[in-house]
């Protein structure tokens, strides 16, 4: 499970609480997986029965206690067979795909104007990938000196940025073809 692995990644660089945990993610990995509070404290726990992890409380008098995990050897090695184990592809699960499909059944311009808006929305996140996320990526690796870390960091960036070059190029040319149709 990709959730209990990011967690193990996160919590190898340093102890974490659940909320520090959430904010790396947010930080991040957000852009291509994303989790909630209430995924990963269930999940931590889990993880803490299965030996994974340590837990303490760091008892604050004027703030509620924090829980903080720490990786243990065995969540160490789990975390490292899982990033040596071959990962299968996924299958695409993209809404707006069904929705072009069955495109034949709408006017022109109510898909035309569908893919107008699909295309504004991954020309935002290049944008974001772009500016946002790059900038965080500098700015980890600065606060961190993870410089090492901060290569695959980009490369996961790097990604980010071709998969919505290649939606927004797909996306006009599906709009010239609709436009080409006719009516």
């Amino acid at each position: 499970m990709p959730l209990k692995h990011a967690l193990l990644g996160f919590l190898n660089y340093q102890p974490m609480t659940g909320y520090d945990l959430k904010q790396h993610f947010d930080r991040s990995i957000y852009y291509f997986w994303n989790a909630k509070l209430s995924q990963i404290y269930p999940t931590l726990t889990r993880m803490k029965e299965d030996g994974w992890l340590t837990m303490e409380v760091d008892y604050q008098e004027d703030k509620p206690n924090r829980k903080v995990y720490h990786i243990t050897k065995t969540g160490r090695e789990e975390f490292q067979r899982w990033q040596q184990e071959p990962t299968v592809m996924s299958p695409i699960r993209e809404p707006f795909l069904i929705k072009v499909f069955f495109g034949g059944r709408l006017k022109k311009e109510e898909m035309l104007e569908q893919l107008r808006r699909q295309l504004a929305l991954h020309q935002e996140q290049l944008v974001t990938y772009r500016e946002t996320a790059g900038k965080a990526i500098e700015e980890n690796v600065e606060a961190t000196g993870l410089v090492r870390e901060g290569v695959f960091w980009g490369l996961t960036l790097e990604m980010g940025v071709k998969y919505e070059q290649g939606w927004i190029e797909w996306c006009q040319e599906a709009i010239t073809r609709i436009e080409n149709l006719a009516d």
